[in-house]
Order: C-alpha cells, then structure tokens, then sequence
C-alpha cells in the first residue's frame, strides 16, 4: 500500500476512509459495534479500533491513523486479505445482532499475490448471516473495475475519489434493507 501510495493515493484514500468511517459511527457506539483491523504481509490481524475500547475523541483518532500509516512504511510486501476477511466474516458472525457486516477495504492489487477473484466471491458469500463487501480504492490501470465485475453483484464497488465513499457506505448499509 505504501509502496503504491505515489501512483494513486491508495494509503490517503484509505486513512481518509477509516477517518470517515470513525467519525460517522462515533454518535452511533450503542447501537453498532465498529472493529476496525488491518493486515499486511506481515500479519493478518491488526487491532486498530475496538469496539469493546471505542475510541472517544480527535486525538485517538488521528493516534489511530498514524499507527495504521506506520505500518504500511514498515512492513513486508505481502497480502493477506483472504485470510483476514475469512478471519472478520467468523468474528462478524459470533455476535448477535439484527445485522453484519464486513467491509473489506483493498488495493485492488490481487493478481500481484494470487488471489483468485473467483475464491474471494466464494468467501464474500459464504455466511449468510454476514453481508461482506469491498470497496477498492486503489488500482493499477483497470485491475479495480475487472474485480468489481468477477465479485458478487452489488458486493463490490471501486471508490478512487473519497468523495464517493459516504455515498457507497450508505448504498451498503441500507442495501440488506431491501
């Protein structure tokens, strides 16, 4: 992510969209709970936001950010999305609630580790008391549009300019609603 950040933006758009996300669910903490992890090819399970912790102000948000911006400087190349969306998909389905969700936020930047378009739609919709989906926001030439068209329709959406994503965010939460 890091590495790609200067061709496209993908690590701004992606701290922009966690931020977004954090501030938009920050009068909501009774009502959703809000895990935000991260992986790399160093880990696959990075804590950054706990719902059991929420955080409560400007200054663990942007602490949040960095932590999440010093990571991608840091560590080794490697993806592991399938094995982290697997990993929110059984952690979303423990809880009991009206509705769950996974938002699987990405580069787009799986043919570069083998990651199969075909077994992530499998994943994407292999618990159906979880409702997975992914925003790309970062693509080398049209990887992120050849994605969005071999995953789930609906599940998927490409989001290189922030200023689309409240609009998608709102289209995947109402989108069980129908």
């Amino acid at each position: 992510m890091y590495r790609f950040n200067e061709h496209d933006g993908r690590l701004d758009r992606s701290l922009e969209a966690v931020l977004m996300v954090m501030e938009a669910f920050d009068k909501h903490q009774k009502t959703f709970r809000l895990d935000i992890y991260g992986h790399s090819g160093d880990e696959i399970e990075i804590p950054f936001v706990s719902s059991s912790r929420p955080l409560t102000n400007n200054k663990e948000r942007l602490d949040t950010l960095k932590k999440m911006a010093a990571h991608t400087q840091f560590s080794a190349a490697g993806d592991h999305t399938v094995e982290a969306t697997r990993l929110a998909i059984n952690e979303a389905s423990k809880g009991v609630s009206d509705e769950n969700f996974v938002i699987v936020v990405s580069d787009a930047n799986f043919s570069r580790y083998w990651i199969s378009p075909k077994d992530f739609a499998v994943l994407m919709t292999s618990n159906p008391n979880v409702n997975v989906f992914a925003i790309f926001i970062g693509s080398l030439g049209n990887q992120a549009k050849k994605l969005k068209e071999a995953l789930p329709a609906g599940r998927a959406f490409v989001c290189l300019d922030n200023k689309d994503l409240p609009q998608i965010i709102q289209q995947i939460l109402t989108s069980t609603l129908l």
